[in-house]
């Protein structure tokens, strides 16, 4: 089956919930897919997650492209999205070339915050499927809040669903809006809305993969992350500070864990 075919058959509104994962490298790439993820975005969230920048603002295209060979050499037939960094698709002709690199780094799809002027449709005139992302945009955000409660930003947010639907995406990420806007979209458009922070309403969630495990562990997350989960970080923070103490003890190694 063709890339095109799969994608289709990934994002469709007539199969089940889709389920996608952040992945950077190939542990977390691989953790996704033995959880049954059914795609990979490899996100310029790795920024944050990855890099330890406060926002993403200095993920590069060619970092960008780096993370996404990775990831697509372990995926197989899984779809991987991946996100154009911000600063790298201002116009049409930028976002073509932008595009271009990161599905010869192995992308299936390329994904852009908000409604640039004439991009979305650029990209798919050139055979580049197209995720859209509306709602939050962390690259320009200067507010990590709920967006489109008053009722002249939750039109903006339709209006531009509609506009990248209509331009040819076939989905489009829905970050950190109320429940009824995301109603709305959802029902308004015939390509799956994605969910982060959106409700039940959209008909995918996706999670950076480090929220998810809860790791490093952290005492706030964002309300959408499922904290009712075993917590990763703590699970591994433990392992860590036994093996920290058996060394300090001398308890490490012991019979069997050398070569005698």
């Amino acid at each position: 089956m063709i890339r095109s075919e799969i994608l289709a058959r990934v994002f469709s509104r007539h199969g089940p919930p889709i389920a996608v994962l952040t992945a950077y490298d190939a542990l977390t790439a691989q953790l996704a897919l033995a959880g049954g993820a059914d795609a990979l975005l490899v996100g310029d969230s790795l920024g944050t997650t990855v890099q330890g920048h406060s926002d993403t603002h200095a993920v590069t295209l060619e970092q960008m492209c780096y993370h996404t060979e990775i990831v697509a050499r372990c995926a197989g037939q899984t779809p991987v999205i991946a996100d154009l960094p911000i600063g790298t698709y201002a116009t049409p002709d930028q976002a073509r070339n932008s595009a271009r690199q990161l599905m010869e780094a192995g992308a299936w799809a390329v994904k852009f915050e908000g409604n640039p002027g004439g991009v979305a449709a650029a990209l798919v005139a050139e055979g580049i499927p197209v995720m859209g992302h509306l709602g939050l945009l962390p690259q320009t955000t200067t507010s990590f809040k709920v967006h489109g409660r008053d009722a002249e930003e939750a039109r903006r947010v339709l209006q531009d669903a509609v506009q990248l639907r209509d331009q040819g995406a076939f989905a489009l990420v829905l970050e950190c809006v109320p429940d009824a806007l995301a109603d709305s979209v959802q029902a308004y458009l015939d390509i799956p809305v994605i969910g982060i922070g959106a409700g039940r309403s959209p008909h995918g969630q996706v999670l950076v993969i480090y929220d998810l495990l809860q790791v490093p562990p952290r005492s706030r997350w964002p309300r959408f992350v499922p904290t009712r989960y075993p917590a990763g970080g703590d699970f591994l923070l433990g392992i860590i500070r036994t093996w920290v103490g058996e060394v300090r003890s001398g308890a490490y190694p012991q019979d069997g864990e050398s070569y005698g």
